[in-house]
């Protein structure tokens, strides 16, 4: 299990999948926790980088007390992905998740490669009912809604069919803090986006499952069409949880969805992606800023060349052309880049191990001086990132 203190609370996550390729973010509903992932997740860790979040007051993470806010909530993701060095990413996000995805790629739009807004909407339900629920679950807690609210998960016919698993899911949901539960129905009750929803730039799928009583699906697609080029999908035979019901599916159309973002990128834009993620946001600015009319036109060469290019397809993953980069420069003796990509590894993955059997293949290949100038420099910058040398 895995803990970080983001946004002043102690956060529950987990990173699973193919380290250095395109990165993933799930957020889970109301009264979830990250376990709903888990199927759809063993059908994409074999080509994503996936991050799995326990919300404020669900799961293991930190519950303060209600009410929260979907900014708040927006606060506590990007805390989180900066604190694990992730600047962006596609998300996936169910129920209020969703809202928090569409805060996040409306005021935070450098953050977002695309999203998967998934049983959402801008705008879910109204005041009276939320407060009514919040009210319910203050005195009584989160179990006195228990049976309504799972039911609504699932299909017709799903809890008679599964009762374990409905029997299970149930007891996920009735073991929500009704601190968190009553705190993050504030944050749906208050949120609203139909008029900031035209600002999404990010490529966006909206699904619904078709039996969905929740966030029915005429709701989900009235909130695609107030989001230039989004897409609409139907998951059939699914309530409002299609990721317990029908994962394969849904893996199906987020693999779909974000391939097809990703062509649909320009080679810039993709560059500069990937090399805020590799290299880090304080180098990329700083770098920015020293461009001059001189140099240019190098500077977008070398983003849509390499970083756009090469570093973005998809045969190694970051961590494979971290070490191969490393190898290459140090081969070259080009010490400010080696130091550079050195640095870097924080971001990609390559341990200190995997950098020093690169460069016992550059004492090898390329001689022994090449590979004890290198050692010097590496010795020096783990030695700044703490890492352990062998």
């Amino acid at each position: 299990m895995a803990f970080v203190t983001a946004n002043g609370i102690e956060m529950h996550y987990r990173v699973e999948g193919r380290t250095g390729a395109q990165r993933l973010v799930f957020l889970n509903s109301l009264g979830s926790d990250l376990r709903i992932w888990v199927e759809v997740v063993e059908k994409l860790r074999d080509r994503f980088e996936i991050l799995l979040v326990d919300k404020r007051g669900h799961g293991l993470s930190e519950a303060t007390p209600a009410p929260y806010s979907i900014p708040l909530l927006a606060d506590d993701l990007t805390a989180l992905l900066d604190a694990l060095g992730w600047a962006r990413v596609s998300i996936v996000g169910l129920s209020i998740g969703g809202l928090i995805a569409q805060h996040v790629a409306i005021h935070a739009p450098k953050r977002v490669e695309s999203l998967v807004l998934m049983d959402t909407a801008a705008r879910i339900g109204d005041a009276p009912a939320w407060n009514e629920r919040i009210a319910t679950v203050t005195d009584a807690g989160v179990a006195a809604i228990g049976e309504a609210v799972a039911a609504r998960w699932f299909s017709d016919g799903f809890a008679a069919a599964h009762p374990a698993r409905f029997a299970a899911w149930r007891a996920m949901l009735e073991g929500t803090p009704r601190e968190g539960y009553a705190g993050a129905c504030a944050a749906v009750r208050d949120a609203d986006y139909r008029a900031d929803a035209a600002r999404i730039a990010a490529p966006v799928l909206a699904i619904a499952g078709d039996a969905d009583k929740a966030t029915p699906p005429d709701l989900v697609k009235a909130t695609a069409d107030l989001i230039p080029g989004a897409r609409f999908a139907l998951v059939a035979g699914a309530g409002h949880l299609p990721c317990l019901e029908r994962p394969a599916e849904v893996a199906e159309l987020i693999t779909g969805h974000l391939l097809q973002s990703g062509e649909t990128t320009s080679l810039f834009d993709a560059g500069m992606a990937v090399r805020l993620e590799v290299l880090g946001s304080a180098h990329v600015e700083r770098a920015t800023q020293a461009i001059t009319p001189f140099d240019a036109p190098f500077q977008r060469f070398i983003t849509e060349g390499a970083w756009g290019s090469v570093w973005s397809r998809p045969h190694f993953t970051r961590r494979e052309r971290s070490i191969v980069t490393i190898a290459l420069l140090a081969a070259l003796g080009q010490d400010g880049e080696l130091g550079l990509h050195m640095r870097a590894t924080a971001n990609t993955g390559a341990s200190a191990e995997d950098i020093a059997e690169a460069l016992m293949h550059v004492a090898v290949y390329a001689g022994v001086p090449a590979a004890n100038h290198a050692i010097k420099i590496a010795k020096t910058i783990l030695a700044e990132r703490e890492d352990t040398v062998r």
